[in-house]
């Protein structure tokens, strides 16, 4: 298929409900509606083409966005390719699922994390910090830094409610990620999500709530799942 069909697949798979939804969420610009679970169905007839992956990206639209995050060859993405997808991710699906899945599992993770994090603009950032935990949740500790971690856990207990909107939610997934995924650093992550407390984030005209840090990894650790890693985290 090439970027026409598929984006005559998507206007087909769209609905008016989805679309009202994911702008409840924030979406905005081009998008016809698609859930995830109906993205994922095409992801087949794109997978083995980087080049088309790319292409729906460059498209604008926020289900083809979508669609190439999860199509794409993250091993095969440049630097400067994932500078632009950051750049046009307009909303928080793109920047902390699409764009920081991909980034963390591209040879420039750690790179781009570190970079993305200090940005003045909110999506940018909150893109940053998703990628670093995502890229926590899928690789040993022993390639990790973990005195840098430590450092950011820090960081995040003395001014995540400073945070931008959307920072503020991903800073809060980063003390989740380290709590579930680095063994190492479990009881300190348990201690910073203690003092952070409730994270205030505004989630737009929806019921979703910001998940309570302490709360999310005793239930990873009752089952019994801390220091497992994710065989993936593009979703």
């Amino acid at each position: 298929m090439n970027v026409e069909e598929i984006m005559e697949k998507l206007a087909e798979l769209g609905s008016e409900q989805t679309k009202k939804t994911f702008i409840n969420h924030g979406a905005s610009g081009s998008l016809f509606g698609v859930k995830v679970g109906d993205l994922k169905k095409l992801v087949k007839y794109v997978k083995k083409d980087q080049d088309l992956a790319l292409a729906l990206y460059d498209t604008g639209n926020s289900d083809a966005m979508y669609l190439a995050g999860l199509s794409v060859n993250p091993k095969l993405m440049t630097i400067e390719t994932l500078q632009n997808w950051v750049k046009k991710a307009n909303w928080y699906m793109l920047a902390e699922y699409t764009v920081a899945g991909v980034a963390a599992e591209s040879p420039h993770a750690m790179e781009l994390a570190r970079k993305w994090m200090e940005s003045d603009e909110e999506m940018i950032a909150a893109a940053g910090w998703s990628t670093y935990a995502n890229y926590l949740s899928i690789t040993p500790d022993e390639k990790l830094d973990l005195e840098e971690i430590r450092a950011l856990l820090h960081r995040a207990e003395t001014t995540i409610h400073l945070e931008k909107n959307r920072v503020c939610y991903c800073m809060n997934g980063f003390v989740i990620s380290v709590g579930a995924y680095v063994k190492a650093l479990h009881d300190e992550a348990i201690k910073a999500a203690e003092t952070i407390g409730k994270v205030q984030v505004n989630m737009g005209k929806t019921a979703c709530k910001v998940p309570l840090a302490v709360s999310y990894i005793k239930k990873i650790e009752d089952r019994n799942k801390i220091g497992v890693k994710r065989k993936t985290c593009i979703c």
